[in-house]
């Protein structure tokens, strides 16, 4: 809201002075469209489905690139990676001036981007965990393109932390490890899931966790569902007290999880990766065993994402800065808080106002990227 009342006061301020024979017309285009990438057609696409947070992020990405006088069009492929890739293809080739890509395959995006680029050299582009593999399985970059993602190995210590100090400090102070049964799918199966294993198995090799299990759904087609079967017949082998918590690396397999634990009637803790509007609901409820989940700020996603592709179609790749390391760089990387059962507990929170509740590290800009003239035409 303050980008829009300091635009609204500059804008105001001009035509008073004009009127006032203090500013004269021409000089009223100067004051209120200030940016090197006015006129700009920006689009943002999505190959999943637009979920409460990824309408938080174009609703941000949205009111960035207008803020800063661009034209912005959003696109949601509903899980399709064929209509993704045809969708880009098509903005390419109707003359958008920069694209922001979210959730590309990885066993496709690195050789179906470059393509796109040899055939459109001055396109600008922006991805958000999409990772880059070639044919032979390795990791790659493409000059020009800044990939970010979710800090997803600070994800997986967050939750882990969590579980250990503030849920068994005592087994952990007394040189025990907390007894978790993993839900995660891999490798190789998602690259987020894979960066989430390296934090987890950081506590493993600490000593501070034991694996008791590793599970995942069997059918990826009805997600939720199967992990709930998957879920209860896995517990029903487990005599109580030789789990002590679930860790999950994704809320929609969380929320399966979520169902084994209520409708068994088990007295098991359980923490998960991403948030979501049915999270909060559940882990609200009374005697609710879902504890917390670990999160990255989406209004400050959709920002972020479209303040990089700003200074990329302004040729300031110099300030575009990776949070993590605070150095330039074409690989950025998104903190992470946790959100706990304690701060949704009292009810009429949602992923919408969040930011009311969940501290300190969920609300810090210090790590937004921008510029003189960016700062200046968004208020901070």
């Amino acid at each position: 809201m303050k980008r829009w009342i300091t635009g609204l006061c500059a804008l105001l301020c001009a035509a008073s002075l004009a009127g006032c024979g203090g500013i004269a017309d021409e000089d009223i285009k100067s004051v209120t469209v200030d940016s090197p990438v006015a006129g700009k057609r920006v689009a943002y696409i999505m190959q999943m489905a637009p979920s409460d947070i990824f309408q938080m992020w174009s609703g941000a990405a949205q009111q960035t690139a207008e803020g800063l006088g661009m034209e912005y069009d959003a696109f949601f492929c509903g899980g399709s990676d064929a209509q993704w890739q045809d969708t880009v293809s098509q903005c390419a080739a109707a003359g958008y001036d920069g694209l922001l890509l979210s959730h590309g395959g990885q066993n496709y995006a690195y050789n179906f981007l470059q393509d796109l680029l040899a055939q459109y050299p001055d396109l600008k582009i922006v991805t958000f965990d999409t990772q880059f593999k070639d044919s032979s399985g390795q990791t790659q970059t493409i000059d020009g393109v800044t990939q970010f993602f979710q800090q997803d190995a600070q994800f997986a210590r967050l939750l882990l932390e969590y579980i250990c100090n503030e849920l068994y400090p005592d087994k952990v102070a007394a040189g025990e490890p907390v007894n978790i049964l993993k839900v995660w799918v891999g490798p190789n199966f998602l690259s987020p899931f894979d960066r989430r294993q390296e934090g987890y198995q950081a506590y493993e090799a600490e000593g501070l966790i034991r694996t008791v299990e590793t599970i995942g759904p069997s059918d990826f087609s009805n997600a939720e569902a199967s992990m709930a079967d998957v879920t209860t017949a896995t517990l029903a082998k487990y005599q109580p007290g030789e789990i002590d918590a679930i860790w999950c690396c994704y809320d929609l397999y969380a929320s399966g999880v979520y169902t084994a634990l209520t409708q068994g009637g088990y007295d098991i803790p359980m923490v998960s990766v991403d948030i979501c509007n049915a999270d909060i609901e559940k882990m609200s409820r009374e005697g609710s065993p879902w504890k917390a989940c670990a999160t990255t700020n989406w209004d400050y996603n959709g920002e972020f994402g479209m303040r990089v592709l700003a200074l990329e179609l302004a040729g300031a790749y110099d300030a575009i800065i990776d949070p993590l390391t605070g150095q330039a760089a074409s690989w950025l990387e998104l903190p992470t808080t946790v959100v706990t059962q304690d701060m949704v507990a009292k009810g009429g929170i949602n992923v919408t106002n969040l930011d009311t509740v969940a501290g300190a590290s969920y609300t810090d800009r210090s790590w937004m990227p921008t510029a003189d003239w960016m700062a200046r035409l968004l208020g901070d």
